[in-house]
Formats: structure tokens, C-alpha cells, sequence
């Protein structure tokens, strides 16, 4: 068969492909999977695929191969650019492309790079990406044919739909960015000059080698420049982005971080009022309380899996409004796509901010406080991971204890929860616990360890 490749299986995630450029993911594979992906959407009747990159020193080359590997399925490829993800999701749906296939490595560190992938108008994960290794194996492809390549600029289009849903207030904010060189770069440059108020942008220039720091808002360290910069220009609130724009960091005026679960409860009060009785999906990480807050605001709340892919189709679903995950994946299907797009959540943050009588910091001070571990992240071989969860969640069961197991082992008790799942993009166990006491979590932390030593594994300290 034509173009059988070998890729490194390593390379094949639950969400996407990911690797070290040029040690475990290289241009022929770029090449290769473009015949795979294309020779897919060719034998579901597609005609038309759009295309994307990052800000990756190597994502231009990769993209090149991949936008030759599509053409000759036949296709119509349509380049929209270097651009954060989710304008590729954007210009997927208002164009109706039958595939996209954004070039990015997210928030991993430069040396790595990969591919996200959407196949007729849904996200194309888990089983499929493995399928699509396998077909690119085989050579499993159609006969080369006579595509066509065009180039798109969709910029100014889809600043102009993320500015649609801000409201106009007489309140004018001061907002500091961190953009932390990612791909969104250009993107919200032209975004802070149209709208109000005044914008302070933190690491602006798109640049792979990602120098100021990780492009990763979930990690404290990530955010210490940004508050720095909030405390020291007295600004209302400061936002950022990871490496491809679809996943959002948020501290308010006081320099307090507000998780994901945390800004999932402001966006469900504001959607509410007006949609009494929408459900709103969050994943087994994210706390109780905001489940319980979704309900008294009168949402349906759903507890789902882990995963970008996984909300989003579980939202589609279900008709959800809103999904929302603690790595800071945040879905609005009120007024928007479905789609992660922190540059649009980003939008819907400041425009209620905006309308707010006080701070942000009135509004996180406010919550319902629960005391919590942070993610706790720990070796497990990938052969050895999910039979742990499963001997876990199989001792629980039969002790009758209270348990949710859609995603992993979560455990409810009359401290409050713990959660042991295993990584679907790493060789790791990962676990959290919350209580509303210190003693509580003791006991959580103890439970948690106990069944992790019957199954051989040690928790580390917390």
C-alpha cells in the first residue's frame, strides 16, 4: 500500500497527537497523517478541510507537510494561518468544512508539537486517533488525487463575532493580558484595541520558545508575572492563555486565582436567570460546591469525564449551556459555538465583570469556601494505571461506600470527596481530595493512601 509509515505510538494521545519534534514526531509523519485524515474525510463524502498552526518554531514545516498530505487526498484545503486553536474551530463551522486540523503542541514545553483534529463538525478522539495510526500503518489511503489549496484570513472576522457578546456598560475596565507568547497573539491584539477601557498586554509576541514562561495558566508559578502586574497597576482583573488560546487563566483584582471550577460557578449564576432548568457539565475534578451552587441557581449540573473532547461531546449531547473543566477548558454554548475559546470566554468574563457593583474580588471572596489538595500527579506505568482505579473503585463497591466511576473513582463520605484517575495523556495516577475541614482532609488523604497501598502504589505527600 502507498505511504505505509511506522508513527511512534507514543505519539497517539486520548485527545489528539503529541510528541517530540523530530525525536518521536517528525514532517513525514506530518505528511502521512494528512493522507490518513484526508482519505477519512474523502470516504465520508467531504470535500473541504481546514487548516491551522501554533506559534511552535516547527509548526510552519509541519503544517506544510500536512497541507501537501491533504491535498492529494483531493481536498479543498483551506489555510486560515498561524492562530490560536479555537479560531479553527471558528472557521470550521462558519465555513461547514467537512475536517480541520490545527498544528499545536497546547501548553506543552518548545520542543514538542503535535495535531489536533475535527471530523465533521464533531471532535475526533480517543479510538479514532489510534484507528488513524494504525491506517497510516497500513497506507491505508485513496488514490492521489487533484486537491486545490487556498488561503484564508479569518482575523478580522472572528475579533469581530468574539466583540458581539460584550455588552456596552458605563464601567470601564483596566485589564491586564498575559498572553504568554502564545498563538492568540495577533488575535488579541486587535481584539484589546476595540475594546473599552484600558488593556495592558503581557508577553504579546507569539514565540515558540515560550521565554517569559510555561504556557500553562494552570500552574501558580505561570501566573506570578500577571498578578505582579495586576498588584502593581491597580487593575480590575488579569487574564491568560495557555500555548494554543483554549484554556484560560483568571485572577482578580486582589491577585486571588480563580480555578476553573471557580469561574464555572460566576459564568452559571450569570447564564441562569434566563435559562432555568439548562444543564451545565463540569468533570470529576472540580469541586461540589459548584455543583451545588449550579443547582441553587436552578441548572441541572452533570458530573462528566476528564477531557476536552469528552465535554464537548457530552454537551452536544445533552444541549448543555455551558462545560467547563478545572484545567481551565471552558464551553459556551450560550450565545457561542460549544467550542473551548478562552478568547471568547475572556470576552464574557470582562462583560460581566463589567456589570458587577464591586470587585471580582468581592465575587471570589464570596464563594463557598471547601479546603482541597491540588492535583496531585504521580508515576504509574500505562500498563499498570487503570487496573489500580479498577481494583480501587472494586474494594469500594463492595464496602458499598459511595462512589461515582464515570471517569476513574470519585468517593463521597461525610468529610467530603477524593478522586483517583488515571492520566489518559501521561504514565500517571492522578488524585484529588476536598473538604470543608482540615481534619476532614486528613481523613480523605488517609482513606485515598490506604487504597492505594492495598494496590501496591504509594501516594506522595501533600
Amino acid at each position: 500500500m502507498e505511504h505505509q509509515r511506522n508513527i511512534d505510538s507514543s505519539i497517539l494521545r486520548e485527545y489528539d497527537i503529541r510528541g517530540v519534534y523530530d525525536k518521536t514526531f517528525f514532517i513525514e509523519d506530518a505528511y502521512a497523517i494528512g493522507r490518513a485524515f484526508g482519505s477519512l474525510i474523502v470516504r465520508n463524502n467531504g470535500k473541504k478541510v481546514v487548516v491551522s498552526y501554533d506559534g511552535r518554531v516547527s509548526s510552519p514545516d509541519l503544517e506544510a507537510a500536512l497541507v501537501d498530505g491533504l491535498k492529494k487526498c483531493g481536498l479543498e484545503v483551506v489555510r486560515i494561518g498561524r492562530g490560536p486553536t479555537p479560531m479553527l474551530y471558528y472557521a470550521a463551522t462558519m465555513m461547514e468544512a467537512d475536517g480541520a486540523v490545527m498544528v499545536t503542541a497546547s501548553h506543552n514545553p518548545k520542543e514538542y508539537n503535535g495535531m489536533k483534529f475535527m471530523l465533521a463538525g464533531k471532535s475526533f478522539f480517543g479510538k479514532q486517533i489510534q484507528e488513524l495510526g494504525a491506517q497510516v500503518a497500513k497506507g491505508d489511503v485513496v488514490p492521489e488525487g487533484i486537491g486545490s489549496v487556498r488561503k484564508v484570513d479569518i482575523v478580522d472576522e472572528y475579533v469581530t463575532r468574539l466583540l458581539k457578546d460584550f455588552g456596552i456598560t458605563d464601567r470601564k475596565l483596566k485589564v491586564v493580558w498575559d498572553n504568554s507568547n502564545s498563538a492568540a497573539g495577533e488575535v488579541l491584539t486587535k481584539l484589546v484595541q476595540q475594546l473599552p477601557g484600558e488593556h495592558i498586554v503581557l508577553n504579546g509576541t507569539i514565540d515558540g520558545n515560550f521565554p517569559a514562561h510555561s504556557p500553562d495558566p494552570t500552574v501558580p508559578k505561570n501566573l506570578v508575572q500577571l498578578q505582579d502586574e495586576v498588584a502593581k497597576r491597580q487593575a480590575d482583573i488579569g487574564i491568560a492563555f495557555d500555548g494554543d488560546a483554549d484554556r484560560i487563566g483568571v485572577i482578580d483584582d486582589k491577585g486571588n486565582i480563580l480555578w476553573g471550577d471557580q469561574l464555572m460557578i460566576v459564568y452559571s449564576r450569570d447564564i441562569l436567570p434566563d435559562n432555568q432548568g439548562a444543564t451545565i457539565i463540569a468533570d470529576v475534578k472540580a469541586s461540589q460546591i459548584l455543583f451545588e451552587e449550579v443547582k441553587k441557581a436552578g441548572g441541572n449540573p452533570l458530573m462528566w469525564c476528564t477531557g476536552h473532547s469528552l465535554i464537548k461531546s457530552k454537551m452536544a449531547e445533552t444541549k448543555a449551556l455551558l462545560g467547563g473543566e478545572m484545567s481551565g477548558h471552558i464551553f459556551f454554548a450560550d450565545k457561542w459555538y460549544g467550542f473551548d475559546d478562552a478568547l471568547y470566554v475572556a470576552v464574557r468574563t470582562l462583560d460581566i465583570v463589567s456589570r458587577l457593583k464591586g470587585p471580582l474580588s468581592e465575587i471570589t471572596e464570596s464563594l463557598p469556601k471547601a479546603i482541597s489538595t491540588p492535583e496531585i500527579r504521580f508515576d504509574c506505568p500505562d500498563d499498570r494505571k487503570f487496573d489500580v482505579v479498577r481494583e480501587v473503585a472494586a474494594r469500594l463497591q463492595a464496602e458499598k461506600a459511595d462512589v461515582v466511576t464515570i471517569d476513574g473513582v470519585r468517593v463521597n463520605t461525610a468529610d467530603g470527596w477524593w478522586l483517583l484517575r488515571a492520566s489518559n495523556t501521561q504514565a500517571s495516577l492522578v488524585a484529588r481530595a476536598e473538604s470543608t475541614t482540615g481534619d476532614g482532609l486528613e481523613n480523605l488523604k488517609n482513606a485515598l493512601k490506604s487504597q492505594l497501598s492495598a494496590s501496591g502504589v504509594e501516594l506522595p505527600e501533600v
